[in-house]
């Protein structure tokens, strides 16, 4: 996987099967950021720890105390027994914020060996309601997480209330060459319920991009609430049922 800071322009889609059918797609874009040298990503239009039009803040993941994010990761990994394999450089994909506004219903933290191979990826997952949970993702074997790898996890927190939380996500990650895709298949009763495609292509972060990338996606983290809301209502116009939010789980990470 490429370690230099990125940007990735392209799209997000989700695609509903039940109970209703209901499907949107719309542009967006990410950073990609390597967690050993921050610094290195920041420009005119694009701060770290500073207010521009783009900024970063380490309070926006992690323990969101503003504390260095990779001891945070690094002591996850090694409880979970990953931190041998993972011992390369971590790359971040996440919407920076705009005006200073940020919401990011995932973040993918892609953890590599030292030969730049992914053994690991921390989604991180906010929902509405301001809580977040993590989904560490990797074979039980530890060994690399090729494209078209099919990896499971349990669904253990509420995100839309218009699904129950049980069932599985089903994650398949392609993060070679300047294509960058991330799949997420939701199932219940071993039914599909929910498609969601990320993908994006890579390009240097630069300033000129960053700027180019506004012009073609001007709202960003703004518009991703609004549709958020706009999705909502149109559900529940369709009267799909409403599930109430359960308490969230004790684990921060699963």
């Amino acid at each position: 996987m490429n370690t230099a800071p990125g940007l990735a322009f392209g799209a997000v889609m989700h695609e509903r099967f039940a109970p209703v059918t209901n499907r949107f797609s719309y542009a967006m874009f990410t950073v990609c950021l390597p967690l050993s040298r921050l610094e290195d990503a920041a420009s005119p239009l694009l701060g770290i720890e500073r207010l521009r039009l783009f900024s970063f803040y380490r309070r926006d993941h992690g323990a969101r105390d503003g504390s260095p994010l990779l001891p945070w990761l690094r002591a996850i990994l090694q409880r979970k027994g990953l931190a041998e394999v993972c011992d390369g450089e971590v790359m971040l994909q996440t919407m920076p914020r705009l005006f200073g506004f940020v919401f990011n219903p995932v973040s993918f933290w892609y953890c590599l060996d030292r030969e730049g191979r992914v053994r690991a990826v921390l989604a991180e997952v906010s929902n509405t309601f301001g809580e977040r949970h993590n989904y560490l993702i990797a074979h039980e074997d530890q060994r690399e997480i090729r494209a078209g790898d099919e990896l499971r996890a349990r669904k253990v927190f509420h995100v839309s209330p218009f699904y129950p939380v049980r069932g599985e996500y089903r994650f398949r990650f392609h993060t070679a060459g300047l294509h960058l895709a991330v799949v997420i298949d939701y199932f219940d009763g071993g039914l599909l319920q929910l498609a969601t495609r990320v993908s994006g292509r890579l390009q240097p972060l630069s300033a000129a991009n960053l700027f180019k990338a506004w012009l073609r996606c001007p709202l960003l983290t703004l518009g991703v609430v609004a549709r958020i809301n706009l999705q909502a209502l149109r559900l529940l116009a369709r009267r799909v049922t409403f599930f109430r939010k359960p308490a969230a789980p004790l684990e921060e990470t699963t």
